[in-house]
């Protein structure tokens, strides 16, 4: 089995490495191949790759490559992981929106705008090279904003799965709250990527028993706690809001937060000098533990279930990814892309049917699915006017002079990756 990683030069690279030598029994790699076209970070990775497999006796061969038509050649599954811009790109996506009193983050709101823009075009040229090259292998996208980039694929007719770690993290804390197994624990988890309720968490499958007023009741305060949202809210609520939620539920709040600490980007950057140096030491043979504090948590354990199952393995049946809509959500089009639990198999992935979702989600779902609906067109077309549509239906925005002061920001700060501007 091959399996190409584009973005391989990552910090977060060694995670899924790591993942792959412990899981090789689920996906039995004989090839891997990481492509990049930073070759500097690449050959430390690949260098610190090839010592994980070694160490952990994984016999499959790691391989580096600046050419993506050649490192996608013969792949069973490609898997997308860049960052189009870089820490730098973060950086600005995180700063200017506050200029305007808006939220500064790279997923929501206008920076993750930005990074879509700058991201669907050099998706869409990958995915079409895979497809020319090798047009079996499945696509697993890990690119952020996953929602939007998952939608661009399947609506270019690419075979392609969304995936995000919150999920696999909420499964991980819940069992270890409920003193199960992970494998045991089912999430009702609705919603769209980074916009998403953990409505129940049921033991033993999608028919077990839900444990979510338990959870709530033994556990309130630090899930709360956990999520920076108040208890009080969270038992009102009676679900489990994503973390990105705290963006809509606190938007002020987080506002005044951001302008007065050092931005993510800044501590990430941070992070990643001091990873490429510890990578570059030839004594290195296992992820170091300053990659827990990078993120990503489980990332390699969801990516190798989403593979195994998609290449006819041994994944779990159900799983939470981003797919086309198909009815699951009546209040939604069939081809907006939710990020929900699915039945997963060399098909792919086919949600599974959803209670009828609360007027207090569906609503916010519905209108963040228009705000991807225009900015995947401001993606696809370019133009001054459809970034503003986009931004103004924003509801973290959704005023007009914000919206065009965003524009501007968002173009004077992404000019080099937007071909129109």
């Amino acid at each position: 089995m091959k399996l190409s990683v584009v973005g391989g030069g990552s910090t977060y690279t060694p995670e899924l490495i790591d993942g792959f030598a412990r899981l090789r029994d689920t996906l039995p790699i004989s090839e891997l191949v990481l492509i990049d076209p930073a070759a500097d970070r690449l050959e430390l990775i690949g260098g610190l790759a090839r010592r994980i497999f070694a160490k952990q006796g994984h016999n499959g061969t790691i391989t580096t490559t600046s050419d993506v038509d050649a490192g996608v050649a013969d792949a069973d599954a490609v898997l997308l992981q860049l960052r189009v811009g870089g820490q730098a790109a973060r950086l600005q996506d995180e700063t200017w929106p506050l200029e305007c009193g808006c939220v500064g983050q790279e997923t929501t709101g206008a920076g993750g705008l930005a990074k879509a823009l700058r991201t669907v075009p050099v998706v869409l040229d990958i995915a079409e090279r895979v497809r020319r090259t090798n047009p079996n292998a499945w696509i697993i996208d890990f690119t952020n904003p996953v929602g939007i980039v998952t939608r661009a694929l399947l609506q270019a007719g690419h075979k392609a799965v969304g995936l995000c770690n919150v999920a696999i993290g909420f499964q991980r804390r819940f069992a270890a709250l409920l003193d199960v197994a992970p494998s045991e624990v089912h999430l009702d988890h609705v919603g769209l990527n980074h916009l998403t309720w953990e409505t129940g968490v049921r033991v033993g499958g999608p028919e077990g028993e839900d444990r979510l007023p338990a959870l709530l009741a033994e556990h309130g305060s630090p899930i709360a706690e956990s999520l920076s949202l108040p208890l009080p809210l969270i038992e009102r609520l009676g679900v489990v809001p994503s973390y990105y939620l705290r963006y809509f539920y606190a938007h002020d709040e987080v506002v005044r937060e951001l302008r007065t600490k050092p931005s993510r980007a800044s501590e990430v950057a941070a992070m990643e000098r001091q990873l490429l140096e510890m990578y570059g030491d030839p004594a290195l043979d296992s992820k170091p533990e300053l990659l827990a504090k990078r993120g990503g948590a489980f990332y390699s354990e969801a990516a190798v279930d989403l593979a195994a199952s998609l290449l006819g393995g041994g994944g779990s049946p159900y799983q939470v990814v981003n797919t086309l809509n198909n009815g699951t959500l009546p209040f939604l089009p069939d081809d907006a892309v939710i990020e929900t639990q699915a039945s997963v198999d060399a098909r792919g992935a086919a949600p599974l049917a959803v209670a009828p979702v609360d007027p207090l989600y569906a609503g916010l779902i519905a209108h963040v699915t228009a705000y991807e609906d225009l900015a995947l067109d401001a993606a696809l077309r370019g133009g001054r006017d459809r970034v503003f549509r986009a931004l103004l239906s924003h509801p973290l925005i959704g005023q007009y002079e914000y919206a065009e002061a965003l524009t501007d920001r968002l173009v004077a700060h992404n000019r080099e990756h937007l071909a129109w501007a």
